[in-house]
């Protein structure tokens, strides 16, 4: 499998994952990876990769692990967002939630 360095959505996970079950036996923890990544994923690769670089261009400052984090759980309410800045230096401004609650709502 080549190696790329970079984040990678949770939908994104289960596709590699997936296509690369077909090629090969997938070791034990990649077994649970595709297990999780089937379980958890809500939407599909394309999806969370369109939702995760609209969020980038629409909401100013927000990284690309946040962005991640928000495509993985397609957050439903205020509180969730605020949950996933709380690590970050700044926290969302109530216009950005909105903004990206809106946003999240058109991919889920």
């Amino acid at each position: 499998m080549p190696t790329k360095e970079g984040y990678v959505s949770l939908p994104e996970v289960k596709e590699i994952l997936e296509d690369e079950s077909k090629k090969r036996e997938l070791s034990q923890e990649q077994k649970y990876a595709v297990e999780h990544s089937q379980r958890f994923s809500r939407i599909d690769d394309k999806k969370s990769r369109k939702l995760i670089n609209e969020l980038m261009s629409e909401i100013e400052g927000l990284n690309e692990p946040v962005a991640m984090k928000i495509a993985d759980l397609i957050p439903k309410d205020a509180e969730d967002i605020r949950i996933l800045f709380a690590k970050e230096r700044a926290g969302a401004q109530k216009k950005d939630v909105e903004k990206i609650l809106a946003i999240v709502e058109k991919y889920g």
